[in-house]
């Protein structure tokens, strides 16, 4: 019951950042994207910090006997994020609209972010299945890449069309599918048999292939030295923030 009320929790507080995307309406855009470059970078910092820190060392430290499944479901878990985006075009936005950053398929953002978050669940689901320690880890890696993220996702569907209003609630609506993913985790966990043994490594592959496929190019772009410097040490303050979370073992 305890995991059933950290992750329900957890998944809660993740859902409610889609409301983040009101900064893209109250901050002027330059300003807003200089703030989020790095941003995005303590959050790829976070994400591969949660993957190698918490996540694979659990697993393996669980399945010792199984490490070659262990990193055959992480390529799955990458492979499946290649493939959604291969197919539903899902792309994370991690900064405003501007006239040279426009997208045009505000449905099939949202039906990308749908399933985005339905694996982000399963994730926080998997983690707390681990322990406490790992799950809060990951919650705060979701969190962090879903705030930079949310705040783009919010100008996508602006600029297709929506109304304030109506973008707001959609968002929040399609977020609500990690709540879902959080549900059919832990629910799979009674019926299957070590399914933190697939779910895991699945989640840690899914982390590696965003911060390595999406966050970390969108860094490169900046190619100014002291903007670059900031980005390289927000970054290891994610990969921080995830080591400091050992100390709550």
């Amino acid at each position: 019951m305890n995991i059933w009320f950290y992750s329900i929790i957890s998944v809660l507080i993740v859902s409610l950042i889609s409301f983040s995307g009101v900064l893209t309406l109250a901050i002027k855009k330059e300003k807003l994207k200089n703030f989020l470059i790095y941003f995005v970078s303590f959050s790829a910092g976070a994400l591969l910090g949660d993957v190698f820190i918490h996540l694979l060392p659990e697993a393996v430290e669980e399945y010792n006997q199984s490490i070659s499944l262990i990193f055959i479901f992480v390529l799955v878990g990458i492979l499946t994020s290649f493939v959604l985006e291969k197919i539903i075009f899902w792309r994370h936005c991690h900064l405003p609209i501007t006239k040279n950053h426009i997208h045009n398929f505000a449905w099939m953002n949202l039906w990308g972010d749908f399933f985005h978050n339905f694996i982000d669940g399963l994730t926080i689901a998997a983690s707390y299945l681990l322990n406490i320690q790992a799950g809060i880890a990951t919650t705060l890696a979701v969190i962090f890449h879903e705030i930079p993220q949310e705040i783009g996702d919010l100008g996508v569907l602006l600029h297709g069309g929506f109304k304030i209003k109506k973008a707001l609630f959609i968002n929040f609506l399609t977020a609500l599918s990690a709540v879902f993913g959080t549900i059919v985790g832990l629910f799979l966990n009674t019926k299957i048999d070590h399914l933190t043994l697939f779910l895991v490594p699945f989640a840690a592959g899914n982390f590696i292939y965003i911060a390595s496929s999406d966050l970390i190019p969108e860094l490169h772009k900046e190619t100014k030295i002291k903007k670059g410097f900031i980005q390289i040490i927000t970054f290891i303050l994610g990969v921080g923030v995830m080591y400091g979370l050992l100390l709550l073992d």
